[in-house]
């Protein structure tokens, strides 16, 4: 089987379960970006992995995996079609489980006096990429579920997500002993 299949030439792509719409649709942007986000975290992974915070990659593998369940999720207006095809979507779980990650951080940094520029370590920087990515996925999920209807646990768990990447970055910067940059207004 070929990579290319000619069929989105026009500007349409199809829709798992069947149907097609335009690739600008907010269905696509919504999958889309969610896409880009599991591609962002592929990198931070790619670093984390080699740098001096190895033990980060494997709940990163969870949530690329959580990401994907999403993706498919959103890439099917008709989620009768997924029963069979997905093992598992995100839950109340997943969330308490980003939540527990994100408790377990900020145990060790210190309170938020000021807002923090993204930046930092490689790592940290990289983190705040795919806190930014997360908030437009967001955004984006937002806008779908205007439309038509998204599993509200969605919402949360990307919400949760993003909330993750913002101390996971100010994490990294102290585990790598650099300070968080902080905004200085004028």
């Amino acid at each position: 089987m070929k990579i290319y299949t000619k069929t989105g030439d026009e500007g349409e792509t199809g829709l798992f379960g069947g149907g097609r719409v335009r690739k600008d649709h907010p269905r696509i942007s919504a999958y889309g970006t969610v896409d880009e986000l599991n591609s962002v975290i592929g990198w931070v992974r790619s670093f984390a992995s080699t740098a001096v915070i190895p033990e980060i990659s494997s709940f990163l593998a969870k949530i690329q995996n959580d990401l994907f369940d999403i993706g498919a999720v959103l890439a099917t207006p008709d989620r009768e079609k997924l029963q069979d095809k997905a093992k598992a979507f995100v839950t109340e779980k997943d969330v308490a489980a980003i939540e527990s990650a994100i408790d377990a951080m900020e145990t060790g940094l210190e309170p938020l006096k000021a807002f923090v520029l993204p930046g930092g370590s490689e790592l940290a920087a990289r983190c705040h990429l795919a806190r930014t990515v997360c908030r437009r996925a967001e955004r984006e999920i937002v806008t779908l579920g205007g439309l038509e209807s998204v599993d509200p646990e969605i919402v949360i768990y990307v919400n949760r997500l993003s909330d993750y990447f913002f101390v996971l970055a100010r994490w990294a910067n102290k585990k790598e002993g650099i300070p968080d940059a902080e905004w200085m207004k004028k």
